[in-house]
């Protein structure tokens, strides 16, 4: 298994995994480039095919508390083709998202998670963090 962060080749694998059709391809492919400074994706690969693959949005707060450098990331949409569950592909991923952000030296990842995939992020060195609120609009 290789993993690696994903270049303009990898549009197609990043947008079947992530259910995109077909025809939204062109809109994905320009998303993709368009946020590549802040959203940066990594893929998973056995055989040359891409097996998996996962994001890491890097996000600035502003300026304060004694630092003008208060970058902080949030890993999103992991995935991994079903046949290749349980085999590492999950945790290779997210080693390579949390090597990058020591590397950009980032304060804190942050990740938003499904029950079924909490375990994972735990296993990962996540914690459940009490701090954090949510704030989500309703309908009237």
């Amino acid at each position: 298994m290789i993993v690696r962060r994903a270049g303009a080749a990898d549009t197609a694998a990043l947008a079947e995994l992530r259910d995109i059709d077909e025809s939204e391809l062109p809109a994905y492919a320009a998303w993709v480039s368009s946020h590549a400074g802040t959203h940066l994706p990594f893929v998973a690969e056995v055989d040359g095919r891409v097996v998996g693959c996962a994001w890491l949005l890097v996000a600035e707060r502003v300026p304060g508390h004694g630092a003008m450098d208060r970058r902080y990331g949030d890993v999103q949409s992991v995935m991994v083709r079903e046949e290749h569950r349980d085999r590492g592909v999950g945790a290779a991923l997210m080693a390579a998202i949390l090597a990058e952000a020591r590397a950009r030296g980032l304060l804190h990842v942050t990740v938003h998670s499904g029950r079924r995939a909490v375990g994972f992020y735990l296993r990962n060195g996540f914690e459940h963090h009490r701090q954090l609120l949510l704030w989500e609009p309703r309908t009237q």
